[in-house]
């Protein structure tokens, strides 16, 4: 099991942010957090990491219960994939250094006055490896200035694996992509979720058109509450991405990938 939340709830003041939302994660899934702005997606990955705290409920990540664990230590065994990470990112650091850095689940680790100014041989051999894995050994050695925002996705997806975590978090990557460059970038998506070794992928988008065939699961979120859960055949449907959306929306598929158009119905929604 890699995870398995009940019953969680999250209330700052008198506002209630996500309620009574229960989920379990199997190995071998890989799952989308899909629901409109607002809907709960960023909230919930902020309690699955512990920078936000449950009010009520349980949450366990790895066989680690929140409240029980060092939640610090199981961050480096979860590789995390945002836009706050890529603002951070040292603008000299060559990108073989930025992968390297993963390991300690540490932004700027190279200027900590603890640690060795650069890295163990055996750590570069590591991050080369991953970065030929990932297709990007050519930029090993370019600074993190020069790269394309689908390069920086990349990176930071190969600095993500560097630890070797069971369990992928990916949110909203295509934020910033140019279309050719979300094409690219799904494509490697898609690589990537069917390797026979791969973390266990979780996707947080508000695009359907992100969906690769490699996910298998979809969690459906609306107002801080889960609308469905299941495999992606039973929740990606126009009924539930019309309430999900609170617009009627026609879904399409073809080949395993999908998309949404909002319809001119004139009926209400459901």
């Amino acid at each position: 099991m890699i995870l398995n939340v009940r019953n969680l709830r999250v209330e700052r003041g008198e506002t209630v942010i996500l309620d009574d939302v229960s989920w379990r994660v199997e190995r071998g899934q890989h799952w989308v957090i899909l629901g409109a702005n607002g809907s709960g997606k960023t909230s919930l990955l902020s309690a699955l990491t512990a920078y936000l705290s449950p009010t009520n409920g349980t949450i366990e990540v790895l066989g680690e219960h929140y409240g029980e664990s060092d939640w610090r230590e199981l961050r480096k065994r979860v590789g995390l994939v945002s836009s706050s990470i890529r603002q951070l990112m040292a603008e000299d650091e060559p990108a073989l250094e930025t992968v390297v850095s993963g390991k300690y689940a540490m932004i700027g680790f190279w200027d900590s006055p603890t640690v060795a100014s650069e890295p163990s041989v055996t750590d570069r051999k590591r991050a080369a490896h991953i970065l030929k894995s990932i297709d990007c050994s050519y930029l090993a050695a370019r600074p993190w200035r020069v790269l394309s925002q689908g390069e920086r996705q990349r990176v930071l997806i190969g600095r993500a694996l560097m630890a070797n975590p069971p369990l992928l978090i990916l949110d909203e990557p295509c934020a910033g992509l140019d279309p050719v460059a979300r094409e690219h970038f799904l494509q490697f998506l898609e690589k990537l979720g069917r390797r026979k070794s791969a973390s266990t992928l979780i996707l947080v988008t508000h695009h359907v058109e992100e969906i690769t065939p490699a996910f298998s699961h979809v969690l459906l979120l609306k107002g801080g509450r889960m609308l469905a859960q299941g495999e992606k055949s039973d929740v990606l449907t126009s009924r539930l991405l019309t309430r999900a959306f609170g617009v009627p929306v026609r879904l399409q598929s073809q080949n395993g990938c999908y998309a949404m158009s909002v319809t001119t119905r004139s009926r209400g929604v459901m």
